[in-house]
């Protein structure tokens, strides 16, 4: 792996096809929200589809806490719709034929001539592309496993969730004086937003 692709730094904004044709830049299908990007080797590799299931019976939880997902392999197109479709996936998986991300991550599996896929990696990335931790699945013991991903993604949306902890000092004040903007979902709406459905609690104020 390229020798800038660690915890702290900021991993590259590919844009690349995905699954429907479209182009889409990783920080767009990230948004502000924390991230799992998987690496891939593609539809053959028996370890990657049970990764993807893995991945995919999580998609509830992943659902509800904010975190988005994407998928980049080596599969041209219609392959990818296949690789994601056997493992029930919903998030968009990215098309990379050209091994852009492989030669420019520095990450071939020369082992694999044949394939020539990437050298599996798993990453839980921070808004903003950010690094929080890396995983090299060339073995499949070394990718994440669920429990692995639950404390990265603790972890990690810790540090960018201001409102975690709603004890922290000034949050209550700052809600009280109807400042939302260290409340995720909150610091969207605009002002007439908040004071309506802020209306019934306000009301209910003392003074």
């Amino acid at each position: 792996m390229r020798s800038d692709i660690v915890p702290g730094g900021t991993f590259p904004d590919y844009e690349l096809p995905d699954h429907t044709g479209a182009t889409r830049r990783l920080s767009e299908i990230q948004g502000d929200d924390p991230m799992i990007l998987t690496l891939a080797r593609g539809h053959y590799c028996p370890k990657e589809h049970q990764q993807h299931l893995d991945l995919a019976a999580m998609q509830p939880k992943l659902g509800v806490a904010y975190t988005r997902v994407a998928t980049i392999a080596t599969d041209e197109r219609h392959t990818l719709q296949e690789f994601r479709a056997s493992v029930g996936a919903h998030w968009p998986f990215l098309s990379d034929p050209g091994r852009i991300v492989q030669k420019d991550l520095d990450i071939q599996e020369y082992t694999d001539p044949a394939n020539d896929p990437m050298i599996p990696h798993t990453l839980v990335l921070k808004p903003g592309l950010v690094v929080h931790s890396i995983y090299n699945g060339y073995w499949f013991w070394g990718r994440p496993s669920v429990d692995d991903l639950w404390r990265d993604l603790r972890a990690a949306t810790s540090e960018v969730r201001p409102d975690w902890d709603l004890s922290t000092p000034g949050l209550r004040e700052a809600w009280d004086a109807g400042d939302v903007s260290q409340f995720h979902g909150w610091e969207r709406w605009s002002p007439e937003q908040v004071r309506r459905a802020r209306g019934r609690s306000d009301a209910d104020q003392p003074g």
